[in-house]
């Protein structure tokens, strides 16, 4: 056993992910959000603008005179973590940490040429030992996958439009782009959940985290279990209505509700794609230059087809059943206006099966 300042836990040994790419880990959702995001209109432009405009600069200099910097020194045992962390993803610069006084949990990676990690007194309370390596390893998913880049931008534009409320024109505009990258950045956190997931590899502890950050440090009075029936009964319940308050309770927000988070970091810890990473099979970031654009773009479509499918939402069962319903009224329809299943003989009937399985494969 081991004294770590929050509470006693085993010591032991993790696995290392060396020259792992964040595309072993990144939520498909995430990618074909931020593929979306790029093709906004004129998001290159103010992406260009912004990249030079930003006081990066500043923002060090703030946090190095108003925030405690994490060492060897000052919070030894979050450094030892977030070198960890580092360790086992395969981070090579190890990002600057600050601790900051906010009565709020919360924790963020920021800054454009070099990523910044900043975690709240109130989130190094709240959390044991391995709950906060958990958050920790989430920060360094960022670093890795280029998160801190959009996620500045994303508090600049938000700051900014604040500013501008009053020009209704100028709001509308940056509100969009605000938009766009809160829908982004909500599928990314799916994605550093995942990596806060490798570097803990206790699933057990990133629920009692994420269960810590919904209902506070009263662990006693908490269950995994029904803390993830509340994501099911979330998904599922209500009628078209309750789907709608849904989506309108989701826009201004920059983080997926936590237990849908739960949910989907449970589901992902029981899939074959997280065992063969534990296995030490994972796309290396040496093959990232070699990686298809069109590729992760169908995978993407392929999560979301597969989503909506499975998904037990009232508006989401409705959009299923109506693409379900429209493909079987056009394979009907295709059958009669071809004679196909009809039954007869000779060399018409062949050539009318021949077309219907043509079809039926370029449909998929």
């Amino acid at each position: 056993m081991t004294e770590t300042g929050f509470e006693k836990v085993p010591a032991r040994d993790r696995r290392r992910f060396p020259g792992i790419s964040s595309r072993a880990y990144e939520h498909p959702a995430d990618r074909s959000a931020l593929v979306a995001l790029r093709k906004l209109s004129g998001f290159d432009t103010v992406f260009k603008a912004l990249s030079g405009l930003l006081p990066e600069r500043s923002l060090r200099l703030l946090f190095l005179s108003d925030s405690v910097r994490v060492g060897e020194t000052q919070f030894p045992h979050l450094h030892a973590m977030l070198r960890d962390a580092c360790y086992i993803l395969d981070l090579e610069k190890v990002p600057q940490m600050y601790v900051q006084q906010d009565p709020r949990p919360n924790a963020m990676c920021i800054g454009l040429d070099e990523p910044i990690i900043v975690v709240t007194t109130s989130l190094v309370e709240l959390l044991d030992e391995e709950e906060m390596r958990a958050v920790i390893g989430h920060e360094v998913g960022h670093a890795l996958s280029g998160h801190s880049v959009y996620r500045t931008i994303l508090l600049f534009l938000t700051n900014l439009a604040l500013k501008v409320a009053w020009i209704p024109l100028g709001n509308v505009a940056i509100m969009t782009l605000v938009t766009a990258l809160r829908e982004w950045f909500r599928k990314s956190e799916l994605s550093a959940d995942r990596a806060g997931l490798l570097v803990g590899q206790d699933v057990t502890a990133s629920m009692r985290g994420l269960m810590k950050l919904a209902g506070g440090n009263h662990l006693h009075e908490m269950n995994v279990d029904a803390f993830l029936e509340q994501a099911d009964e979330y998904e599922k319940g209500g009628d078209l209505r309750d789907s709608v308050l849904k989506i309108l309770n989701m826009l201004p927000r920059t983080h997926p509700f936590t237990t849908v988070r739960a949910a989907e970091l449970k589901k992902w810890s029981q899939s074959r794609d997280y065992q063969r990473i534990m296995d030490g099979h994972y796309p290396r970031r040496e093959e990232d230059k070699d990686t298809s654009v069109t590729d992760s773009f169908r995978e993407s479509a392929a999560h979301y087809a597969d989503s909506v499918r499975t998904s037990k939402d009232p508006l989401f069962k409705l959009v299923g059943d109506i693409a379900g319903g429209a493909a079987d009224m056009g394979g009907r329809l295709r059958d009669k206006f071809t004679g196909a299943g009809a039954g007869s003989g000779g060399g018409s009937g062949t050539d009318t099966a021949s077309e219907g399985k043509g079809g039926a494969t370029g449909q998929g």
